[in-house]
């Protein structure tokens, strides 16, 4: 009796202990706090507590309110550091190594999540990461049907050869930019994920607010249920998979046997190769299997070779007639060559099966064509065309927290935003669109709607918001007499330049054609790092590239004229030509132009267009030829003189 007592006193006196003292987590050792502005400081502690915040001389008091949240803010301060911060309660913070400077948000999807350690040079450039005063914290990527008040992990590590390669890359090229001109500490926060739409990262008032959707957001329930719909999600993608291929293998070990070149696949459904399966297979994350044949010559049987297998996402095992030949886990963009050792080819027919998992987002074998092949001696063998596909298991998220961030609009706001506010920062950088591009023109309203709503709930202003408008990957192939998704997208982030305080970053001249993630991302830092330095810090470097001011028809000839020449126009190419344009008349049919450059315009004709109407300049999902710069570096915007009809003008948003 005295036991039971004694255990019931204790747990009334922990259920009734003060709470101690605590600040988010995006308060820790080694933070970057940002100078010159109000320094916000806040958190929770019992309630009617009083908490006291010392920094650099200051000291702050305030209570806890009956939630037992508080809030100071710290007078503004210059550059500097390391200092501490250190709360005092009923239990005492302390914070150690804390920095003074600038503080950027580095958010939107995978471009921007995209990793030093992927991009170009990366053993270089994480060799070379060396800057103590360049720090990082990463959002974790979390999905809330409600906003947050805190994060769920997270820490501030600086730029060094242990820590950089796993910087969001295009965040860390801005920030030592930033750090090298300005020299004072830079703090980045990254809350980005890959593959993700903009509705994702826009709250459910200013959604409801919107003329444009306002009326969808009227069927969104007001209390969502994650977890069914994550049951609903998964029950409807294995319908879908088991018309496509009948039974799913109990286990790995079921499916063990897809390797060996016996093996029976006739039955199995097809899908292109190279290319991602959600081409195929919608909504499809997890594992699966994908086979092929090809013969060898009785002069190549036996030797040694190397299989390409152009690009994975993201991790594989592969084989060749069952024996394991290669893997690589999380490679993404980079190529994937594997060597064959002698004896394994035989004479006549020979099988390749590779084992995928996929993650989230795309999943696959991706890339250009000629880089899925198998070489032999002189012998190349493409191996690109129709695959077998088969499914082995989906990913094993029953149970678990609902993770398509997608499936509802402001699931990232409520994770991954709002634990942030209200952290002081300088502005944000953005690098998002790919997942918005087949509903482009309504883009130009979420866009918008998506920076003016973070400028609310932040309470700060006009804070600078720059972004990377999309650059050139094959997509759909989309061009402008077939339509371009991607050509549409940029239009639309061009066309958010309304508002005050921004600025876009071109990019359109370092895509690759086959690669949606393309590896340099040092020049699109570098370029966001142009605008900050003339827009936000006020020095005098260049940052505009060539924009579309007019056209004017003479004749046969259409001459457009620009803003932002500077020094001067003039095209890459060794030999003079100006590439991107097109033209077209009145029956809206465009034909490449012959381009000539006459002081600070182009000179466009075509003998196919008699009289012209429209010219456009890289109006393609993939406009990688486009080579029309000014002196001073910097590419043209991509533009049409015309407001023809928009290939998705008429797609709209909708819950999934």
């Amino acid at each position: 009796m005295k036991r039971t007592l004694l255990a019931f006193l204790m747990l009334v006196s922990s259920l009734t202990a003060p709470a101690n003292v605590r600040l988010p987590r995006i308060f820790s050792d080694g933070m970057v706090l940002q100078r010159n502005q109000k320094i916000p400081v806040w958190g929770w502690a019992k309630a009617g507590e009083k908490v006291a915040v010392h920094f650099r001389g200051q000291l702050k008091s305030v209570k806890a309110d009956k939630n037992g949240k508080w809030a100071v803010w710290m007078d503004a301060l210059p550059e500097g550091g390391p200092f501490d911060l250190v709360i005092n309660g009923e239990n005492t913070l302390k914070y150690s190594d804390v920095l003074v400077g600038e503080v950027w948000i580095c958010s939107g999807q995978s471009n921007m999540e995209w990793p030093v350690r992927l991009s170009s040079n990366a053993e270089k450039e994480i060799k070379e990461g060396r800057y103590p005063q360049i720090r990082h914290f990463k959002v974790p990527n979390t999905t809330a049907q409600e906003p947050k008040d805190d994060l769920s992990d997270g820490n501030w590590v600086s730029a060094s050869p242990e820590n950089v390669g796993a910087f969001t890359a295009v965040g860390y090229f801005f920030a030592r930019e930033l750090f090298k001109e300005l020299n004072v500490p830079v703090g980045l926060i990254n809350s980005s994920w890959g593959g993700t739409d903009i509705e994702t990262w826009i709250s459910r008032p200013a959604l409801e607010k919107s003329a444009v959707f306002g009326p969808m957001m009227k069927s969104m329930p007001s209390v969502l249920n994650l977890e069914s719909a994550l049951k609903q999600r998964r029950q409807k993608v294995i319908q879908k998979l088991t018309e496509l291929q009948g039974i799913i293998p109990k286990d790995s070990a079921a499916a063990s046997i897809w390797k060996d070149p016996s093996f029976n696949d006739v039955k199995w459904p097809e899908i292109p190769v190279p290319g991602l399966w959600e081409q195929s297979v919608e909504d499809f994350d997890g594992v699966a299997w994908l086979r092929t044949g090809f013969n060898i010559s009785p002069k190549d049987a036996g030797k040694a070779a190397e299989l390409h297998l152009a690009m994975i996402d993201d991790t594989d095992i592969s084989y060749v007639n069952g024996v394991k030949v290669g893997a690589m886990k999380n490679a993404y963009s980079a190529k994937s060559i594997y060597q064959i050792p002698a004896g394994l080819l035989k004479e006549g027919g020979n099988t390749i099966a590779v084992r995928v998992e996929d993650t989230g987002g795309g999943g696959g074998l991706y890339g250009n064509p000629d880089d899925l092949k198998l070489v032999s001696g002189d012998q190349v063998i493409k191996l690109g065309g129709r695959w077998k596909f088969q499914l082995e298991s989906l990913m094993p998220d029953a149970g678990k927290s609902f993770n398509n961030p997608n499936s509802f609009p402001a699931l990232l706001y409520n994770g991954m935003i709002t634990p942030l506010i209200p952290y002081a920062f300088r502005g944000v950088i953005w690098y998002q669109g790919e997942n918005n591009a087949g509903r482009a023109v309504e883009y130009g309203s979420a866009f918008p709607l998506m920076i003016n709503d973070w400028r609310a709930s932040w309470k700060h202003g006009d804070f600078p918001f720059y972004f990377v408008q999309l650059t050139s990957w094959i997509a759909s192939g989309g061009n402008s007499n077939t339509g371009s998704q991607w050509a549409e997208l940029r239009e639309a982030q061009a066309q958010t330049l309304r508002l005050p305080n921004t600025g876009m970053a071109v990019t359109i001249d370092i895509g690759e054609t086959d690669n949606i993630h393309p590896q340099n991302k040092q020049d699109v830092g570098k370029r966001l790092a142009a605008i900050a330095l003339s827009q936000t810090y006020n020095r005098q470097v260049p940052y505009l590239g060539p924009s579309f001011s007019g056209i004017k028809i003479e004749g046969a000839k259409a001459v457009v004229s620009f803003n932002n020449t500077g020094d001067g126009l003039f095209a890459k190419d060794k030999y003079g030509y100006v590439r991107g344009f097109e033209i077209a008349g009145a029956d809206q049919k465009f034909f490449y132009a012959k381009a000539f450059i006459e002081g600070d315009k182009i000179v466009l004709m075509n003998e196919s267009v008699k009289e012209p109407a429209a010219v456009r300049y890289a109006w393609a999902d993939d406009a990688g030829d486009a080579n029309l710069y000014n002196k001073e570096g910097f590419p043209a915007e991509p533009f049409r003189s015309d407001k023809w009809k928009a290939l998705t003008g008429d797609v709209k948003y909708s819950i999934k």
